[in-house]
């Protein structure tokens, strides 16, 4: 089976996964439509329609994600490129708009937003594979204090640059890992064109494995692991998460260059270096007082920023894109 779904064109692979991956969302809505009609007829207990609730947006989450990709893919790989550099500039602006600043950061802010954002993705979409792994934190982590210096502003300086630098390691140097897989060549394996397979395998995983742990946390309501970081976090969901991430990038293997065993290992990858990042930044949310990264009923997604859908995705990004050069050694196509 696996042999056969290989031997696809991307066309056609591309025809299958359409037809899963909707089908199975479609499936979903319908079930939450429903689940809201008997709702409305016979009122559960508060519990059940804040758990309704939850579903409900993290099936609206679960859209946006599969239809960036798939729009992304349609318009190829420059307005992939593009796409993402979008979604990485209002990432940037909801971690700082959370960040206070001072009038000494403007130069770096405009540095950061206007010229480190799109260099980074201008480097992505020129193939300049190894100038823009390095790019941002070397180059970007010594200019930034460099601006600020300038500025002549010395009050909380360390605390106001690593901020900065925090935001854009995350929102931008990680979020650029995701068109970069399209740069990644796989000689003698028959993977040529078919690098976007490779987004959409890691946008999927890691969305599965979030959606898991989320769901199950909310089933089985434990108490949580680390009360001090997060009042949802707990291990056996973590684990859950990560296994239910893990099995279903194997099947996801006749998509990529991988083999079974060896997707399996990828995804596990993804799943961890994603979940543990969606925990750091719920520690930096602690941080800061707050319980999401946009204003609700502002945020470019709705019930919560946009950097709280794919904070998970910024993390797991560069680490599967380097581990997969690591293990396969391969090289910018």
């Amino acid at each position: 089976m696996n042999q056969f779904l290989r031997s696809l064109s991307a066309t056609q692979q591309v025809g299958a996964l359409f037809l899963l991956v909707f089908g199975v969302l479609a499936i979903a809505s319908v079930t939450a439509f429903l689940l809201t009609l008997r709702e409305r007829r016979s009122p559960q207990d508060e519990v059940h329609h804040e758990r309704l609730r939850h579903f409900r947006q993290l099936l609206g989450t679960s859209w946006a994600m599969v239809a960036l990709f798939w729009l992304g893919w349609a318009l190829g790989n420059t307005a992939a490129t593009v796409l993402f550099a979008l979604i990485a500039f209002f990432a940037l602006r909801e971690f700082i708009t959370l960040s206070p600043t001072r009038r000494g950061d403007h130069r770096s802010l405009v540095l950061a937003f206007f010229i480190v954002l799109p260099v980074q993705f201008w480097l992505v979409g020129t193939r300049h594979f190894d100038l823009f792994t390095v790019f941002i934190p070397v180059y970007v982590f010594l200019a930034i204090p460099v601006a600020s210096a300038i500025a002549g502003d010395p009050q909380r300086f360390l605390e106001r640059n690593a901020k900065l630098q925090w935001g854009i390691m995350v929102c931008v140097y990680g979020m650029s890992h995701v068109p970069a897989l399209l740069l990644l060549d796989f000689p003698g394996r028959n993977y040529a064109g078919k690098q976007a397979f490779l987004v959409f395998f890691l946008v999927l995983v890691v969305q599965t494995c979030m959606l898991v742990q989320h769901l199950v946390t909310r089933h089985l309501a434990r108490p949580p692991s680390l009360p001090e970081i997060s009042q949802s976090f707990n291990w056996y969901p973590w684990f859950l998460g990560m296994l239910v991430g893990s099995i279903f990038g194997g099947l996801l293997s006749f998509i990529t260059p991988f083999k079974p065993g060896q997707a399996l290992g990828m995804a596990f990858v993804a799943c961890v270096a994603g979940s543990m990042g969606h925990l750091v930044m719920k520690a930096l949310k602690r941080d800061r007082g707050v319980t999401a990264w946009g204003p609700r009923g502002v945020s470019v997604t709705g019930a919560n920023g946009l950097l709280d859908r794919v904070d998970a995705l910024c993390f797991a990004a560069p680490i599967f894109f380097h581990a997969v050069r690591w293990y396969f050694g391969v090289d910018a196509g």
